[in-house]
C-alpha cells in the first residue's frame, strides 16, 4: 500500500489518546490508542509529561500494530501529521526547554481573580481555563517562576514543537490561549498592548506563531519521528499542519465550520460550537473562539459530561462480576444507554449533579457528583440512566439558552459526536430533547477529533488554490457522506424542560455538598 498518500491524526483527548490513519478519499483505514486519565496533585488537575510522552507513544505503537494486522506492512511514512489536544490550560518553559511549573490543565477552576480582571480589562469574557487566566493568575499568586517564561503554549503545542522544532499553533487552538482577530487571524493586538501594559510582559514574544488552517507548520524532525517512535520505523520529512485543540477538530468532523452550522462534542467534558455571522454582548458562559480558519464561533463550554455515567457504568460491572456474570465494558454502555429510551421523560423524580469538578456556567469552582430523589420517585433503572443522560447536557443547555434565546442566534444545523453518541440514537435524541431541534450524527461521529485533525492536514496537503476550508470539507469530504438527522418527540421535549427546572431550582443542593463536603 501507497502510505504517501494517507494522513495520519493524533489527538491526545481527556482519557484517551487516539490516532486516525485516513486515505485519498479521507476514509479511515486504521486507528490506535491509549487510555490515560488526569491526576488530582496538590490542588490542580494535571497530567506528567512522563505520561504525555509514554501515552503518545504507545498510541503510535498501537496504530502501527493495526497497520501492520490490517496490510501485513510496517508504516514508516504518511502524507501528512497533524496533532491535536484538548484545548486551554498553562504549559510554561523556559529558555532551554525547561518546564517551569506543573501542567494545568482545562479542568481546573483555579483563577478566577484573573479571569474576572481581564474580562474587565479587554471587555471580552475571559474563561477560567483559557491559558492567559492562568499566566495572569500566576502573577497575581507571585510564583517565582513566572519570570523564566521564554515560551507559554499548550499540550497540543508542545507535541506539535517536538515534532517539528516549530513553536506554533492552528488559530482554533491559539484562540483559546488569547483572543483572535479574525480579520486577522492573530492575537488582538488591542489585548496584547493592554495586557502587557498591565503586566509589564512581552507577550508576543511568549506565545506561539499563530497560522490558519491550510498554511504548512514545518515537517517531522529526525528528534520528532523518534520523539513519536521511539522503535526507529517511522522517517522524518513529512509536512505537519498547524496543531489545533479538540474545539477546532470537532467542527471540522462534523462539517461544522461555515456560519450558521454547529457541533456539540460530548465526551469527558461538553461544549457546543456555533459558528456565527454577527458580534455578539460580553456574557461569562459564552467563549469566544474561531474555526480553524478563523471565523468567529459562541462557544459553551461544560467541564463535565460523561464521567459520572462512567463510575456508574463501573460500578454495575463490578456488580456483575459479583454475580459471576462476564460483562464487555463496551456492551454495558450500550445496554444501559439503550435502556434510558425506556425511561420516564422527566426521569421520574429522579436527579443528579454530574460535577467532577468546578463548573463555570452554574458558577461553580468545586464539584461534587451529587444524586438525590424524592421519596416516591420512580426509581427504575430506565430512569436512572436517563436522568445521567439529561444531567450530562443540562448545564450544556443552560448556556445554549443565552445563545438561542438572548442573542438570537440562528442555527442552520446541528452535529453531535463523541462518546455520547456512540450508542445509535440514544444521545443524538437526549440532545434533540434538549435544544428542541433536529440533530444530525455522521458515521465517523466516533471517530470524532483525530479524525478531524487528519481531515485538516488532508486539507494542507491537497487544497486546490484559493479553496476555502467549508468548501473542501463540502465537496470532497462530505459530499457523500452517511449521516442520521433524528428529533425527539415532543414528550421527549418537554420531559427536558421539566427536568432542567428541577435541575435549575437543586443547584443549591450542589452547592450546599460543594461547602460540606471539603
Amino acid at each position: 500500500m501507497d502510505f504517501t498518500k494517507t494522513v495520519l491524526g493524533i489527538e491526545l483527548g481527556s482519557t484517551r489518546i487516539k490516532a486516525v490513519l485516513i486515505d485519498k478519499k479521507h476514509v479511515p483505514i486504521a486507528s490506535g490508542d491509549y487510555e490515560w486519565e488526569n491526576q488530582f496533585v496538590n490542588g490542580i488537575w494535571t497530567y506528567s509529561m512522563d505520561m504525555v510522552h509514554s501515552g503518545i507513544r504507545a498510541c503510535f505503537a498501537s496504530l502501527r500494530a493495526d497497520v501492520r494486522a490490517k496490510y501485513g506492512e510496517e508504516l514508516t511514512t504518511v502524507g501528512a501529521i497533524g496533532v491535536s489536544a484538548m484545548m486551554h490550560g498553562y504549559l510554561p518553559f523556559d529558555r532551554d526547554g525547561k518546564q517551569l511549573a506543573e501542567f494545568r490543565t482545562w479542568r481546573n477552576t483555579i483563577t478566577g481573580e484573573a479571569a474576572e480582571k481581564l474580562s474587565a480589562l479587554f471587555g471580552f469574557n475571559i474563561p477560567q481555563r483559557w491559558s492567559i487566566a492562568h499566566l495572569y493568575q500566576a502573577i497575581l499568586n507571585g510564583e517565582e517562576h513566572v519570570r523564566d517564561i521564554a515560551c507559554l503554549t499548550t499540550l497540543a503545542g508542545y507535541i506539535h514543537w517536538q515534532l517539528t522544532g516549530e513553536k506554533l499553533m492552528g488559530v482554533g487552538e491559539a484562540s483559546g490561549m488569547f483572543p483572535i482577530d479574525s480579520k486577522t487571524c492573530d492575537y488582538d493586538e488591542g489585548m496584547v498592548q493592554k495586557f502587557n501594559a498591565l503586566t509589564g510582559m512581552d507577550l508576543r514574544a511568549i506565545l506561539p506563531k499563530v497560522l490558519p488552517a491550510g498554511e504548512r507548520a514545518g515537517v517531522l524532525t529526525e528528534a520528532g519521528a523518534r520523539f513519536l517512535d521511539p522503535d526507529g520505523a517511522l522517517r522524518p520529512g513529512i509536512p505537519v499542519a498547524p496543531c489545533e485543540g479538540d474545539a477546532g477538530t470537532g467542527m471540522t468532523a462534523t462539517n461544522s465550520v461555515r456560519v450558521r452550522t454547529g457541533n456539540v462534542s460530548a465526551g469527558t467534558s461538553d461544549f457546543a460550537m456555533i459558528v456565527t455571522d454577527k458580534p455578539l454582548g460580553v456574557h461569562r458562559e459564552i467563549d469566544m473562539v474561531t474555526t480553524p480558519d478563523g471565523l468567529p464561533v459562541a462557544m459553551v463550554h461544560c467541564n463535565n459530561c460523561t464521567s459520572d455515567i462512567n463510575a456508574w457504568v463501573s460500578l454495575f460491572a463490578e456488580a456483575c462480576e459479583l454475580m459471576g456474570a462476564e460483562t464487555k465494558r463496551s456492551e454495558l454502555f450500550v445496554r444501559l444507554f439503550r435502556k434510558a429510551l425506556e425511561g420516564d421523560a422527566d426521569c421520574g423524580g429522579l436527579l443528579s449533579f454530574n460535577y467532577f469538578s468546578g463548573e463555570g456556567v452554574t458558577d461553580l469552582d468545586e464539584g461534587r457528583p451529587v444524586f438525590l430523589r424524592t421519596p416516591d420517585a420512580r426509581f427504575t433503572l430506565a430512569n436512572f440512566m436517563r436522568m445521567h443522560l439529561l444531567s450530562a447536557l443540562a448545564t450544556l443547555k443552560i448556556g445554549l439558552d443565552i445563545l438561542t434565546q438572548t442573542e438570537q442566534v440562528a442555527i442552520d444545523r446541528l452535529t453531535g459526536h463523541g462518546g455520547f453518541f456512540k450508542t445509535p440514537e440514544v444521545g443524538q435524541r437526549m440532545l434533540s430533547a434538549a435544544v428542541d431541534a433536529p440533530v444530525s450524527v455522521m458515521e465517523t461521529a466516533g471517530e470524532g477529533g483525530p479524525y478531524g485533525m487528519a481531515l485538516l492536514a488532508a486539507y494542507m496537503l491537497r487544497r486546490d488554490e484559493g479553496e476555502s476550508l467549508p468548501d473542501y470539507l463540502d465537496r470532497k469530504v462530505f459530499a457523500d457522506a452517511k449521516c442520521t438527522t433524528l428529533m425527539a418527540p415532543p414528550e421527549d421535549v418537554a420531559g427536558f424542560r421539566d427536568f432542567l427546572a428541577g435541575y435549575r431550582r437543586a443547584l443549591a443542593v450542589e452547592r450546599a455538598a460543594v461547602e460540606a463536603l471539603r
